[in-house]
Formats: C-alpha cells, sequence, structure tokens
C-alpha cells in the first residue's frame, strides 16, 4: 500500500505596512464617498480622487502651483527664521536666569495662549497689506514652542557639567558656547519640529490677509472660480508639504541623538 504525499504550496499573503494601509483605508473611503462612478451630485463628484488626481497632475505640469508653493515656503523660513532668532535667545536667557524666569513665566503663558489668528486685525492695522503680517502672525506663532523648549534644556543640562566648567576657570561664554547650547540641541530641534508644525497650521489663514501668492490665497481662489477639484489637490499638496517638513526635522533629530 502505498501513500502518497501532497506538497501544499504557503498562500501567497501581501501585507501592508500599516501607515500605507491607513492611507489606503482612507482612500477607500474618499473614493466611495465621492466618485461619480455612482454618484450623480456633480458638485460632490468634483471632490472625488478621480478629478482631485488630474487637477493635481495638470496643476504640476502647467507649473501653475509651484510659485504659490514657493511664496508659502519662502514665508514659513522667514517666520521661523525670525522666531529662531528672537525665542532661542530668549529662551536660554531664561534658563539660566531663575529671577527672569519667575518673573517672565506667568507673561508668556498667557501671551502663549491667545490664538496666533487674534492678532490678524492688529497686524492688519500696524503693517498694513503684504508679506509683512503674514511674518509676523507666524513668527509669534511659533516663537514659544521655542522659547519653552529653550528654557528647559537649559534646565536639563546636567549640573556636574557646570560644575567642572567652574573648576576649570571658563568663562560665561565658554560655558554657554561649549557646554549649554551643544547640551540642548535636542530640545531645539523638537521646538523648531513644533515650530514647523504650529507655522504650517498658520500659514494658511494668514496668507488670506490680501495678499496675491501662496497656498491659502490660491484655496480661497479655487473656492471663488468654484473650481473644488483644484481646491481639494491644493489641501492635499498643503499635507504632503507639512508632512515632508515633519519628516525632515524628525530624521534630524533621530541622527543627531543618535550620534550622541
Amino acid at each position: 500500500m502505498t501513500s502518497t504525499i501532497q506538497l501544499t504550496k504557503p498562500a501567497l499573503r501581501v501585507k501592508l505596512p500599516l501607515p500605507l494601509l491607513g492611507l489606503a483605508i482612507a482612500s477607500l473611503v474618499w473614493w466611495l464617498w465621492t466618485t461619480p462612478l455612482w454618484h450623480s451630485d456633480p458638485t460632490l463628484a468634483d471632490f472625488s480622487p478621480e478629478r482631485t488626481f488630474a487637477a493635481l497632475v495638470q496643476l504640476f505640469s502647467k507649473g501653475t502651483i509651484i510659485p504659490h508653493i514657493l511664496t508659502s515656503l519662502r514665508r514659513v523660513f522667514v517666520g521661523l527664521a525670525v522666531a529662531i532668532a528672537v525665542g532661542v535667545p530668549l529662551g536660554i536667557l531664561v534658563g539660566v536666569s531663575r529671577p527672569l524666569e519667575e518673573t517672565t513665566s506667568a507673561l508668556f503663558q498667557f501671551i502663549r495662549m491667545i490664538s496666533p489668528l487674534s492678532w490678524m486685525p492688529v497686524a492688519v492695522m500696524v503693517l498694513g497689506i503684504g508679506d509683512l503680517p503674514v511674518y509676523f502672525l507666524l513668527s509669534i506663532a511659533a516663537v514659544w514652542p521655542l522659547v519653552l523648549n529653550a528654557s528647559a534644556g537649559v534646565l536639563a543640562v546636567n549640573q556636574r557639567w557646570l560644575l567642572l566648567s567652574q573648576s576649570l576657570c571658563a568663562t560665561r561664554w565658554e560655558t554657554l558656547t561649549q557646554i549649554i547650547i551643544p547640551a540642548i540641541i535636542p530640545h531645539l530641534l523638537t521646538g523648531v519640529r513644533l515650530a514647523i508644525g504650529i507655522i504650517w497650521l498658520v500659514l494658511v489663514p494668514a496668507e488670506m490677509l490680501g495678499v496675491s501668492a501662496g497656498l491659502g490665497y490660491y484655496i480661497l481662489d479655487t473656492r471663488d472660480r468654484l473650481s473644488y477639484s483644484e481646491l481639494v489637490a491644493v489641501i492635499l499638496i498643503i499635507g504632503l508639504i507639512g508632512y515632508a517638513l515633519d519628516s525632515v526635522l524628525r530624521f534630524a533629530y533621530q541622527q543627531w541623538t543618535h550620534r550622541n
């Protein structure tokens, strides 16, 4: 009596990474909700992935959206640079001076809790129409994460390092540049990452202050033209650029922490 052995190949299973799975599910829900294949509402169909991606390709192929992206990125980096120039030195100063920290703590927390968009009328009245009020709004939105993280980093510096610098007769400048600033770099990178996130959220409404270029301006333009497929395409562009900026800073933070 002979027996036969059947060899069966394991079933091929394709597993998507969880982030891609989440995006796939969200895209499927979006498509089912808006696709013109079984929705008769023409306005709803303009929000569908089919028309959105067609508009996205058209925006880049014609180069229509490129100047607006570059304008928005310029405003982001200028606002971030101003916030860093003000927030980091101020945070370090607050961190090294206990009397100053106690004096400014309540004031800073009070101002920090005011929405940056609340300053829009004041910015327009004082600075007029154009880039200046946008820079102001972005800077005031981004400065507080930098101040708080810089001061927290100073307070977290190992006291033994400071005692060592004193025993070696290091000057205050040498202690600041050789010990404090290198030690607070992770805190500063975290502050910059938070600042970029806040700036990117404030950017779109800030660019609705009478400017003639930028992603926020273009969203208003697509709304006025009733071009909803372009509107959704610009929303996707805003999300992708914001995710890319955050990823770059997250990578920089990981590289610095692993190196040290």
